[in-house]
């Protein structure tokens, strides 16, 4: 009777890791949509609540890069959990502030929580799900990493519109108590012997350089990069995180194993997907505003017309077996990107006063195109990883993907500002072409990965392919596990 009501640990893992790694994918978008609400009833100017970002984007790169760490030293499943609880509670706290102090403050809390939660949670994810196995799994890895992102803009602008602005963050508290519950009774502890003590200088390079990059990054293109102050901080940010680097190639039990990098696949497909986010995450930052400039659309309005993106991500999720049964992993990263490309470029072409049909359509098929290379990436950049190494890899996957992330908003948003300026031309008619030159930018993003993923080949991704597959799906003959 005992064994009827326990639960399979690997959809116990599941569960927990698409609905926690959906609240911390949707809060980046959805609040986006709530500032200009926050200003009105704090009483405050527009501009001054780009804090609320800022503050969530430099304690995530404050703790992102230790979250590996602190999983192999004292337990991935209790290190979760933490900073589940965090991340929930300071979604609360941040529904109830009544002043932009505070919320900046709670939000600094929340990116504490949301930097270490996602590293930590895929590394439980890849540790409980073997190559071979992880192809089966691909329809959960879709749902947090770009699915959220594109329903944030029509969760926030609807509870904005007929709730609060409050409930954008009071959404995170039950599904965060339910997946805590779960979590507490039903994930494995996992932790690794050889961890060792904290690398000291490496947590502080790390955390000053990222922190002041992800800064520079985010408040660049408003302020200008000829800004003393974003000048100097980007620099410095820089040369801080240069030296972690060579610091970490150096010590012996590195905070954030750099080494990992020697391995030719797990390179090659953290690069494709840096590029990969910074071309998606600038496509979801620049076709809404100019959707919103073109029509005077809503943010819901345009949120609902971003939509279809997602959906096509979802309708990938389902082709990935077949499509990769018949074409490869390899060419289906490559074709994937090289698909979105063409449609990027039509959608930068068309402009938003196009048909709003056929505008969904190509937002559709750019889910499904860039879907199929999102998930690809996600199960097959651990394939050479083993489970000791897990969590650093991880954690080092994440950091490059928040960077792109960073990188792709930061490039396409000054590319607007140096196109466009205040992308309102004198007779007070919006600049179409400003916004349609960023959109090609993030098509130019996808082109640079396209230009890694070439060197993929079909025996990179072996392990991935069952026993029983392989001498069908590959010209070589099956090689010896270990």
């Amino acid at each position: 009777m005992k064994s009827r009501i326990q639960l399979d640990p690997k959809i116990v893992v599941c569960i927990v890791y698409v609905i926690a790694m959906f609240m911390v994918s949707m809060d980046g978008t959805i609040v986006n949509v709530i500032l200009p609400t926050i200003s009105n009833e704090f009483n405050l100017d527009p501009s001054s609540t780009s804090g609320i970002n800022i503050g969530y984007l430099v304690s995530l790169a404050v703790f992102l890069p230790v979250a590996g760490w602190l999983g192999d030293r004292f337990g991935t499943k209790r290190i979760f959990l933490i900073a589940l609880g965090v991340f929930t509670a300071a979604s609360f706290l941040c529904g109830f502030a009544n002043n932009l102090q505070t919320l900046n403050l709670f939000r600094v809390l929340q990116g504490a929580g949301g930097g270490i939660l996602t590293p930590v949670g895929m590394a439980i994810l890849f540790r409980t799900f073997s190559p071979e196995e992880r192809p089966k799994v691909s329809r959960s890895l879709v749902l947090p990493i770009a699915f959220a992102p594109a329903i944030g803009p029509i969760v926030g602008g609807f509870f904005t519109e007929q709730l609060s602005w409050r409930w954008a963050f009071y959404i995170n508290v039950p599904f965060g108590i339910m997946v805590l519950l779960i979590g507490v009774l039903f994930l494995k502890e996992h932790k690794e012997p050889t961890a060792g003590r904290l690398d000291l200088p490496g947590f502080l390079l790390s955390a000053s350089g990222f922190s002041m990059m992800m800064y520079a990054m985010n408040i660049g293109p408003s302020k200008g990069w000829d800004s003393p102050v974003i000048m100097y901080t980007g620099i410095i940010g820089a040369v801080l995180v240069l030296s972690f680097i060579l610091l970490e190639l150096r010590v012996d039990q590195p905070m954030l194993d750099l080494r990992l990098l020697s391995d030719r696949l797990f390179r090659t497909l953290g690069t494709i997907s840096l590029f990969s986010m910074a071309g998606l995450l600038g496509m979801l930052f620049v076709f809404p505003l100019m959707y919103q400039s073109a029509l005077h659309a809503s943010a819901l309005e345009s949120g609902l017309t971003t939509f279809p993106e997602a959906i096509g991500l979802m309708v990938a999720s389902r082709m990935m077996p077949l499509t990769t049964k018949k074409l490869g992993i390899h060419q289906v990263i490559q074709m994937g990107l090289l698909s979105t490309i063409i449609i990027y470029t039509l959608i930068s072409l068309v402009g938003p006063t196009a048909n709003p049909w056929l505008l969904r359509a190509l937002l559709f098929s750019v889910g499904v195109c860039l879907g199929h290379t999102v998930v690809a990436i996600q199960y097959s950049t651990f394939t050479n990883i083993n489970s000791a190494s897990m969590g650093m890899a991880a954690t080092l996957f994440n950091v490059q993907n928040r960077i792109g992330s960073a990188m792709g908003v930061a490039i396409l948003a000054s590319i607007l500002g140096a196109a466009g300026a205040d992308t309102m031309g004198t007779n007070g008619h919006v600049n179409l072409s400003s916004y349609q030159f960023a959109l090609f930018g993030s098509a130019i993003l996808l082109v640079i990965a396209l230009l890694f993923a070439m060197r993929l080949k079909k025996d990179d991704f072996k392990a991935t392919i069952p026993k029983q597959d392989r001498a069908n799906s590959l010209d070589v003959k099956p090689v010896k596990s270990g």
